[in-house]
């Protein structure tokens, strides 16, 4: 889970704080992207506008501090002081606050005081956001061959930039596609997060046959979802397999057979009733306004 910080490898935290340091338009455009990845990081932090979720923050001040951002940096080295969305590693926070001392941070400064230099190792943004889940999700991965395996890391890597857990995401294009790009079904839903037509375009994805364009699309639609039914897990999944529009006119989940097996095997993988969700992505269904309808 870690990178050495003098090493060559050009995607270490450290290096890409350097870089982002040294000015260009390009620079510039990593600054705004690093500044929005804060913002989204202290909001899951702190519960600000969404519900408190401490290992998405972790995964946004890890990107932004990638991105050049010395307050993600110390945030992450905070996180993993104190444990939160991570296990405590003082190592890991002291090598995150050497870093950010050294670009001037005086709270970093501080926190050295505690925790020491580190061992001169920092964690990687993408293991973090890919490590194999445990339980009924790390089941689910376990026989996955290389070529799927990789599509399985896309997916766990990309969640936490649409506010989707991702073991949630996961279950999701396990259950639709067994992570297989090529995938179509007799509804011309294709990739790996079975799109169809209408969805892709809803959520502007110009090639659905293209593996990242496909994910990318499928968990912007599980966002929107998730607001839109306020985190309910099980209206979430049975929208995504049978529209929002189904689920509204039964007010909960359809009687489809295929739905409502849809629904249970899902559940077999991702167990959890409710999902955080960004109120500001959509007004709420009219039905859990009214009466939380399960």
């Amino acid at each position: 889970m870690t990178q050495t910080l003098g090493g060559r490898t050009a995607r270490t935290l450290a290096g890409l704080l350097i870089v982002a340091l040294a000015g260009s338009a390009t620079v510039q455009a990593a600054s705004s992207s690093a500044a929005r990845l804060l913002e989204k990081g202290t909001a899951y932090e702190h519960g600000e506008g969404v519900d408190r979720n401490p290992a998405l923050a972790v995964s946004y001040y890890c990107k932004a501090a990638r991105l050049g951002s010395v307050e993600a940096m110390f945030a992450l080295g905070w996180m993993y002081a104190n444990g939160r969305g991570v296990a405590r590693d003082d190592a890991a926070a002291g090598a995150l606050f050497s870093v950010a001392a050294k670009q001037g941070h005086a709270q970093a400064k501080r926190m050295l005081r505690y925790t020491g230099p580190g061992n001169g190792r920092l964690p990687s943004c993408r293991q973090l956001a890919v490590t194999r889940p445990s339980g009924p999700t790390g089941a689910l991965l376990a026989d996955l061959p290389p070529a799927r395996r990789k599509v399985a890391d896309l997916v766990a890597w990309l969640a936490p930039d649409y506010g989707v857990n991702p073991q949630f995401a996961l279950a999701i294009a396990a259950v639709e596609s067994n992570f297989n790009p090529a995938a179509r079904s007799p509804k011309n839903a294709v990739g790996v997060m079975q799109l169809i037509p209408e969805t892709a375009t809803r959520f502007n994805v110009g090639n659905a046959h293209d593996a990242r364009q496909n994910v990318a699309g499928g968990l912007a639609y599980l966002r929107w979802l998730l607001a839109y039914f306020e985190g309910d897990v099980r209206l979430v999944v049975a929208a995504y397999n049978a529209g929002e529009g189904a689920v509204e006119r039964y007010g909960g989940v359809p009687p489809y057979p295929e739905t409502r097996a849809y629904v249970a095997r899902i559940a077999t993988w991702f167990p959890r009733r409710t999902h955080p969700y960004d109120r500001r992505v959509v007004e709420s269904s009219p039905i859990v306004r009214r009466s939380g309808a399960r």
